[in-house]
C-alpha cells in the first residue's frame, strides 16, 4: 500500500510482532513437552514442532522486509515479560493443544482477508497448515479424559488452558478492534471470536466430562453474552 498512514503502519507492525510471539511460544511450549510424549504420538509433535518454528520464520520474514528490522528481539522481550507456562506432563500437553493451539488458530482465521496483502499471504498459509492440529489435540484429551486416570487433575488443567487460550484473542471492544475491523485488517472483534471458540470446543468438553468454571474466576475480559452451558 502507498498510502499507507502511520496509525496502519503501526498496527501491522503489532499484528507481526504479535503473531511471531504465539508461534514461537507454541514452538518452545511443545518442544519442552517432548519429555511427555508417549513413543505413539511423537513423530507427529516433532512435526508439529518444525511447523510452528516454520511459521515463525515466515513471520519473521515478512517483519524484516516490512520495518528493515528483526522481530526476534521483540519477541525475546515479550517472552521474558510474558512468558507462556510449560506442560508438565502429557494430559496437560495435550490440553494445552486442544485450547492453548486451537485459540491461536481461531484468532488467526480473523486475519485470512487482511487488507495488507503479505500478512494476509502468510496467515492463510498458517491456517492451512494447522488445521488438523486442533481435532487431534481434542481427540487426545476426550481419550484421555474418559479413561478416568486424570480425575484428580483435568477440570484444573482444562480451566488453565482454557483461560490460556482465550487469552489469544486479545481484549474485547478496544479501540484497537475497532480500528482493525474499520481498516480490513480483521473480520471482526475479539468478543466475537471468543464466543465462537466456545462454541467450537463445548461438545469435547461436555465428552470429556469437563466444565466451563465461572468466568469471573477466569479474570479476563469476557463477553457477558458468551452461552458457558
Amino acid at each position: 500500500m502507498t498510502d499507507m498512514t502511520p496509525e496502519y503502519r503501526s498496527m501491522l507492525v503489532q499484528m507481526m510482532e504479535s503473531q511471531a510471539y504465539r508461534e514461537l511460544s507454541a514452538a518452545h511450549m511443545f518442544g519442552y513437552g517432548l519429555r511427555f510424549v508417549p513413543d505413539k504420538w511423537m513423530k507427529f509433535m516433532v512435526w508439529h514442532i518444525r511447523e510452528e518454528s516454520e511459521h515463525y520464520e515466515a513471520v519473521a520474514s515478512m517483519y524484516r522486509r516490512f520495518t528493515g528490522e528483526e522481530v526476534e528481539p521483540r519477541v525475546r522481550e515479550r517472552l521474558a515479560g510474558k512468558p507462556v507456562p510449560f506442560a508438565e506432563s502429557w494430559i496437560e500437553l495435550a490440553m494445552a493443544q486442544f485450547l492453548f493451539d486451537r485459540g491461536g488458530f481461531w484468532q488467526l482465521r480473523e486475519y485470512e482477508e487482511c487488507s495488507f496483502v503479505p500478512y494476509r499471504d502468510v496467515v492463510r498459509k498458517i491456517v492451512k497448515e494447522e488445521a488438523g492440529h486442533q481435532s487431534l489435540g481434542e481427540k487426545i484429551v476426550v481419550e484421555q479424559c474418559r479413561q478416568g486416570a486424570y480425575d484428580d487433575v483435568k477440570q484444573a488443567l482444562f480451566e488453565k488452558w482454557l483461560r490460556l487460550g482465550l487469552l489469544s484473542f486479545g481484549r474485547p471492544g478496544t479501540a484497537g478492534n475497532r480500528y482493525a475491523i474499520e481498516h480490513g485488517l480483521k473480520k471482526r472483534d475479539s468478543g466475537e471470536c471468543m464466543k465462537d471458540f466456545v462454541d467450537d470446543i463445548r461438545p469435547a468438553v461436555h465428552a470429556a466430562s469437563l466444565r466451563f468454571p465461572d468466568p469471573a474466576s477466569l479474570k479476563m475480559e469476557l463477553p457477558s453474552d458468551i452461552d458457558w452451558s
